[in-house]
C-alpha cells in the first residue's frame, strides 16, 4: 500500500549526488539528515530483534497449511474458489502492504464457479505463518510463486494477481518467469520512484505532495536500508504514515473503510496477524524491496508471452495515478484500465472482483 519514493534525494553513496533526473535539488536540512542515516548504515549497523519464527520454541504456532520450499522455509497458503482437481483456471496471489493468504480479489463464489477458477493466496516471506527471508528480494518473490504453484501442481502455466506493494512479485514473474505465466493482473500496483522509466521533474512533482514521513522512511529504505528498522523505531523522527495508518485519503469509501477497520480493531488484528514474527521480517522487508534498487525496470520489459491487465483508481491517495498513467503509456502491451471516482482499495470496491475474473477468462 506505499505510495511513495524519493526521485531526487541525497544520494550518499555518491557523496550527495541527485537522483532521477534534474528537477529537485535536496534542501541542506535533507542532505544532512541523508548523511547521517549513511554514516550510522556504516558505523553502527543497529541490528534488528530476531524473528520469533512460527512453530519455533516461543515462536507463534503454525495453523495454516505449509509447504516447505527447496532452500527449507516454509510457505503459508489459502485456498478459494473451485477445487484444484476441477478448475479450468489456476491462480496465485500476493497480497499487499499488512496483507496476508487470506486476501483475494474478493470475486463471487458464483463466478469463480462459472469460470472454473482456482486462486491459492499465500503469506509472502516474513508475513504471517511465511518463514523469513533475509535475502528477499523482487527476484525471490518472483521464485516463492513459482515453487508455490509447482508445489501444488498448478501446471506448466498459471496466472497471477497482485495487489497494492504484492505487485511487485507480478513485475519479478513477468521478468524472471515470463515463461510459467498464462496472464496477469495488477491492482492498484506501488511504484518505485527511482525507476529509470520515470521522468525526474514528473517523479519529483509528485514526489514532493506526500507526507514528510513517508519521504523519510522512503528515503532510508532505499539509501540506507540498514538503518530502516532503527529509523522506524524512534519516535522523533519523521517516519511512515501508512505503517500509523494516517495518510491523508482522498477517496470516500478509502478513507470510510479505514476509519471502520481502526474503529472495530480490524486494522490493529490485521497488523498483528501480519507482523507476528517481526514488523522487520514483514512491513519493513516489504519496504526494502519494494523502494530499493531494483535489477531491472519494469517500463523496460519486453513484452510478455501473456495479458497483462493493470486497474487503477483515479483518487488514490497511495498510489499517485499520473505515474501509473505514464508507466501505461511505455508500456504499450499493459492493458490499462482506470476507475473513475475511487481510491486504492481495489478489493472493495463492488464487483470489481468479478470483473478482474471475467476480464482474464470470460
Amino acid at each position: 500500500m506505499w505510495v511513495t519514493s524519493m526521485p531526487r534525494v541525497w544520494d550518499e553513496a555518491a557523496g550527495g549526488a541527485a537522483k532521477g533526473g534534474d528537477a529537485v535539488t535536496p534542501a541542506p536540512a535533507a542532505a544532512a539528515l541523508g548523511s547521517l542515516a549513511a554514516w550510522l548504515s556504516r558505523t553502527l549497523q543497529p541490528q534488528p530483534p530476531a524473528p520469533r519464527v512460527c512453530g519455533t520454541e516461543g515462536g507463534p504456532p503454525v495453523t495454516a497449511p505449509r509447504l516447505r520450499l527447496r532452500d527449507g522455509r516454509h510457505l503459508a497458503y489459502c485456498e478459494t474458489g473451485v477445487p484444484r482437481d476441477r478448475a479450468r483456471f489456476k491462480v496465485v496471489f500476493s497480497h499487499g502492504f499488512t496483507g496476508s493468504r487470506e486476501d483475494s480479489v474478493r470475486a463471487s463464489q458464483e463466478v469463480a464457479e462459472e469460470l472454473g477458477v482456482y486462486m491459492v493466496g499465500f503469506d509472502r516471506a516474513g508475513y504471517g505463518q511465511s518463514d523469513p527471508n533475509p535475502n528477499r528480494s523482487v527476484k525471490s518473490a518472483a521464485l516463492d510463486v513459482e515453487e508455490l504453484a509447482d508445489a501444488l501442481g498448478l501446471g506448466p502455466k498459471f496466472y497471477v494477481i497482485g495487489i497494492s506493494l504484492g505487485c511487485h512479485a507480478v513485475w519479478g514473474a513477468l521478468k524472471y518467469i515470463p515463461h510459467r505465466i498464462a496472464g496477469a493482473a495488477m491492482m492498484a500496483p506501488v511504484v518505485n520512484y527511482w525507476w529509470p522509466g520515470f521522468p525526474g521533474d514528473l517523479a519529483a512533482e509528485v514526489y514532493a505532495k506526500q507526507e514528510v514521513g513517508d519521504q523519510w522512511a522512503l528515503r532510508v529504505s532505499h539509501h540506507a536500508p540498514g538503518i530502516l528498522h532503527w529509523w522506524m523505531e524512534q519516535s522523533w523522527l519523521p517516519t511512515s504514515t501508512v505503517v500509523a495508518g494516517t495518510t491523508p485519503l482522498p477517496n470516500k469509501r478509502d478513507a470510510e473503510i479505514r476509519s471502520n477497520m481502526k474503529a472495530d480493531g480490524t486494522f490493529q488484528q490485521k497488523m498483528e496477524r501480519a507482523t507476528q514474527q517481526g514488523i522487520h521480517e514483514s512491513y519493513y522487508r516489504d519496504m526494502m524491496v519494494m523502494f530499493g534498487k531494483w535489477e531491472f525496470d519494469p517500463m523496460g520489459l519486453p513484452e510478455p508471452p501473456c495479458p497483462v491487465h493493470l486497474w487503477q483508481g483515479d483518487e488514490d491517495g497511495l498510489v499517485p495515478v499520473v505515474l501509473q498513467r505514464y508507466l501505461a503509456s511505455q508500456l504499450s502491451w499493459i492493458n490499462y484500465h482506470e476507475l473513475p471516482s475511487t481510491g486504492h482499495f481495489l478489493s472493495a470496491v463492488p464487483g470489481l472482483g468479478d470483473t478482474v475474473l471475467r476480464t482474464l477468462f470470460g
